[in-house]
């Protein structure tokens, strides 16, 4: 959802670099070399209650994210999760996304970049709901999306890399001027692959499918969810998805960070139902994230 704020004009600190600076402070410079060339990876992580959800592994695939670019945090996992909760607390949020991003800084412009300085900056903000909540609760729309997920030769699409989201930041605009909140996207073989900024699960017959993750991230939500369903005795089946099968399918939900679980009621043309396994897994989804003292209070 758009924000009337902009992100450059917030109050509060961002850890940059091991130190906190005032959030309008927080800049780099236009010769750096993550802007011309896309030399950044970036995780979005969530606080509930003041503890943000799985930080180790976000901030574990952050430093592999960064070691697949070819370059190395100079930090490491136990210091990024230290100052992802200290910029939570020194932000003053309980419910909250946080935002590390590393990046090749300014020494050499140029495609070769080896003397570059390796940066990190932590940011925090609320954030509620990455869609509009009443659209949300009756299943969004979905548009396909005209660009394809890359084949992994191509691009490494194991690490939460920037360049990765360009086609991503295109389609979404593209689904949102038809009128839908985001797109499917299909990966280099035509076969259904995920949203651009979600991964993406069907119900049939009681069962849950889902894209295999080949060429696109595997989710840290998405993990979670297939641990929720299995849980529930739900068969989760992960395989090969066509574009054909879509209008066989009842139900339809994505899953990320920031869409957190969410129901989809079409894609292009195909009708889904907001159904009880979707809602099921919604349910465990928020029960699972909050802290164990917030879920005791609230029995």
């Amino acid at each position: 959802m758009a924000d009337a704020q902009p992100f450059d004009q917030r109050e509060g600190v961002i850890w940059f670099d091991g130190a906190f600076v005032p959030w309008a402070d927080a800049k780099v410079h236009v010769l750096t070399h993550a802007l011309h060339y896309a030399s950044a990876v970036f995780e979005g992580e969530r606080a509930y209650g003041g503890r943000i959800f799985k930080m180790r592994e976000h901030n574990q695939r952050l430093i592999e994210s960064a070691r697949l670019l070819d370059f190395e945090i100079p930090y490491s996992v136990e210091e990024i999760d230290r100052a992802c909760e200290e910029t939570l607390a020194r932000q003053g949020f309980v419910d909250a996304y946080v935002r590390p991003i590393a990046w090749r800084g300014s020494e050499m412009m140029g495609v070769a970049a080896q003397n570059n300085t390796i940066h990190l900056a932590i940011a925090v903000w609320q954030w509620p709901s990455y869609f509009d909540p009443a659209q949300r609760l009756k299943g969004i729309r979905l548009d396909m999306a005209q660009w394809r997920r890359p084949d992994p030769k191509t691009a490494p699409s194991k690490a939460k890399a920037t360049g990765l989201y360009m086609i991503c930041t295109m389609s979404k605009h593209a689904a949102e001027r038809r009128g839908y909140a985001d797109a499917l996207m299909l990966d280099w073989r035509g076969q259904v692959a995920e949203c651009t900024g979600a991964n993406i699960f069907f119900v049939k017959d009681g069962k849950l499918h889902t894209p295999t993750p080949d060429c696109f991230l595997d989710g840290i939500t998405r993990r979670t969810v297939i641990d929720l369903a299995r849980k529930r005795g739900v068969d989760v089946v992960e395989r090969a998805i066509l574009p054909e099968e879509l209008a066989d399918f009842e139900q339809c939900f994505i899953c990320g960070t920031a869409a957190e679980v969410t129901p989809v009621s079409e894609i292009a043309e195909h009708r889904f139902v907001v159904g009880d396994l979707t809602q099921a897994l919604m349910n465990d989804y928020q029960a699972v994230v909050q802290p164990a003292e917030a879920a005791v209070a609230a029995a």
